[in-house]
C-alpha cells in the first residue's frame, strides 16, 4: 500500500505484514462483538428516530401553512431544516447502507427505502456503497474525494481551471443533492460522447433521476406552498404565503445540503488524512483494506446531539471500518478503535466541527494553487503488497 501524501516518515512504514493482518483480525473481533448483541435495541432506536423525524417534518410543514407570519416562517423553516438533515443523515444514509436489514422489516430496508433527496436511492447505493466504500480515498476512483471537480493532492497535475475550485466546491455544497445525483450518473463522462449519451442504460437512469427530481420539486415547491394559500388568503396575503412557503423549503434544502456536504468533507479531506494511488489497492488484503479506511478517514468530536445530526458520520473512521453496523453503535466502539490506533502507532484524526471544516477548506484553497515546490513523481507501478517491503 502506498499513499500520495508527502510525509517525512511513512505513516505505515513501521508496520510489518503480520501487523497489518493482525489489525484486520482485531477489527473483525470488534465487529463480531457488535453483531453478537445487535438486535431489539437497534430496531427501537431507528424506529424512534423515524417517528421523531416524521413528527418534526409534519409539524414544521403545518406551521409553514402560516408562513406569511414571520415567527411561523422562522420556526417552520428551522424545524423543516432539522427534519431534512435527520432524514438524510441519521435515517436515509444508514438504512440504505443495510444497517437495519437484519430487522427484516420491509418498510425499513435498504431495498425498499426511498429518501428525500434528488438522487434515487438505488443510484446512490451503487455509487456510494459499491464504489466509494470500496475505493476510499483512492485518487481517480473515489468520487467522494473531491466530488470529481477538485484537485485533491499535490501529486495531481495543476491546471489553471483549479483556481476556481473553492467556488466550484461552494456551489456544489449549496446544491449538493443535485451534485450527488450528477456524479451517481457519471453525468460528465456519459455526456462526453454521442455513443455514451445514447447508451440505453444511461438514458434509463437519466429518466429515473428526472422523475425523482420532479417529485421532489412538486412536493417542496408546488404542493406544500399551494396548501398555504388558503391560510394566506384568510390573512389577506395569499401570495405572501405561497412564496414564503416556497422560500422556507428552499432554505431548508440548502441548509441540509450545506450541512451534509460539510460533514462528508470533514470525513475525508482534513489535514492528516491520507490519499492513495490507483495501483496501491492491487491485490489488497482484508487487513490492508481496513488500514486504508483507518488512514483515509477523519472524525468530528462533539456531543451526542452532534453525532445524531451527522448521522454518526462524526465517527467516519468507525463508519468506514464497519459501514453495515448500526451507526448508533459507533460511539461505543470508538474507544476500542482508537486504542487500536494507539497500539499500532497510527494517527487517529479527529477534532471539533469548526476545526475540521476549516482544515478541509484550507486544503481546497491550497490545492487550487500550483505547488510551491515540485512534488515527488508518483510511482505508477504496482507497489509491493506490504509497507514492510517498501521499507526494506
Amino acid at each position: 500500500m502506498t499513499t500520495l501524501q508527502r510525509k517525512e516518515v511513512n505513516p505505515i512504514g513501521h508496520l510489518s505484514a503480520e501487523d497489518i493482518e493482525q489489525i484486520g483480525r482485531e477489527l473483525d473481533a470488534i465487529r463480531d462483538e457488535v453483531l453478537a448483541v445487535r438486535g431489539e435495541k437497534d430496531a427501537k432506536y431507528i424506529r424512534r428516530m423515524i417517528a421523531i423525524q416524521r413528527r418534526l417534518e409534519i409539524g414544521s410543514r403545518a406551521v409553514l401553512l402560516f408562513s406569511v407570519l414571520p415567527p411561523a416562517w422562522i420556526l417552520g423553516t428551522l424545524g423543516l431544516s432539522i427534519a431534512k438533515i435527520l432524514e438524510n443523515m441519521e435515517i436515509g444514509h444508514n438504512i440504505l447502507h443495510g444497517q437495519y436489514d437484519f430487522m427484516r422489516d420491509s418498510k425499513i430496508h435498504s431495498t425498499t427505502w426511498e429518501w428525500d433527496f434528488a438522487s434515487p436511492a438505488k443510484h446512490w447505493k451503487h455509487a456510494h456503497n459499491e464504489l466509494h466504500h470500496k475505493y476510499t480515498n483512492v485518487v481517480g476512483r473515489d468520487n467522494d474525494l473531491g466530488y470529481g471537480i477538485m484537485r485533491v493532492d499535490e501529486q495531481q497535475k495543476w491546471v489553471p481551471a483549479h483556481l476556481g475550485q473553492p467556488f466550484y466546491n461552494f456551489v456544489n455544497a449549496c446544491f449538493f443533492e443535485y451534485g450527488i445525483a450528477a456524479y451517481d450518473l457519471e453525468l460528465g463522462r456519459n455526456l462526453a460522447t454521442k455513443k455514451r449519451r445514447s447508451n440505453p442504460e444511461f438514458r434509463v437512469r437519466l429518466r429515473e433521476v428526472g422523475r425523482k427530481i420532479r417529485s421532489q420539486v412538486l412536493k417542496d415547491y408546488v404542493v406544500h406552498p399551494a396548501l398555504s394559500v388558503p391560510v394566506g388568503l384568510a390573512l389577506g396575503n395569499p401570495f405572501g404565503a405561497l412564496f414564503g412557503t416556497m422560500a422556507a423549503n428552499a432554505v431548508a434544502n440548502v441548509a441540509r445540503n450545506l450541512w451534509s456536504h460539510s460533514v462528508i468533507m470533514c470525513g475525508h479531506f482534513p489535514n492528516g488524512v491520507e490519499t492513495f494511488e490507483r495501483t496501491s489497492i492491487t491485490g489488497e488484503t482484508r487487513g490492508e483494506w481496513y488500514l486504508r479506511q483507518m488512514l483515509g478517514s477523519a472524525n468530528i468530536s462533539g456531543s451526542r446531539l452532534m453525532h445524531i445530526m451527522t448521522g454518526n458520520l462524526s465517527h467516519q473512521i468507525e463508519h468506514h471500518l464497519f459501514p453495515d453496523l448500526p451507526a448508533s453503535r459507533y460511539a461505543e466502539i470508538a474507544p476500542k478503535v482508537r486504542a487500536l490506533f494507539d497500539k499500532y502507532e497510527l494517527k487517529y484524526v479527529t477534532g471539533p466541527l469548526v476545526v475540521q471544516v476549516a482544515s478541509a477548506w484550507a486544503k481546497v484553497f491550497r490545492l487550487a494553487l500550483p505547488n510551491r515546490k515540485p512534488a515527488r513523481a508518483i510511482d505508477h507501478s504496482v507497489p509491493p503488497r506490504h509497507p514492510a517491503e517498501v521499507a526494506a
